[in-house]
């Protein structure tokens, strides 16, 4: 059975700063998610056991979310997923979209 990805949510991740090691980089950063802009922190490990990245988004920023409709912990997923597989805007001169 195939599993469709009707529960992805429209966010797009830029990725403002990035420092760290091979190991463990910290991120930070904003998404857009109908339209506004939310700032998030995250902590990207590679290697040990494979990619995997811890979200942090704000309290305030949560509840505005919910209040969009919007299921906090699968925006949190895709958000984490985006990380893990670089599906990100870097800084690179790129502009969000308009």
């Amino acid at each position: 059975m195939m599993h469709k990805d009707d529960d992805e949510i429209q966010v797009t991740v830029f990725v403002k700063s990035s420092s760290g090691s091979e190991v463990a980089s910290k991120l930070s950063g904003y998404f857009v998610v109908k339209g506004r802009e939310f700032r998030f922190t995250a902590i990207a490990f590679g290697r040990i056991g494979g990619h995997n990245a811890s979200v942090k988004i704000a309290k305030t920023s949560l509840d505005k979310i919910a209040k969009m409709d919007i299921d906090t912990e699968q925006l949190q997923l895709t958000i984490q997923r985006k990380l893990i597989e670089g599906d990100i805007i870097l800084p690179e001169g790129l502009k969000p979209p308009s």
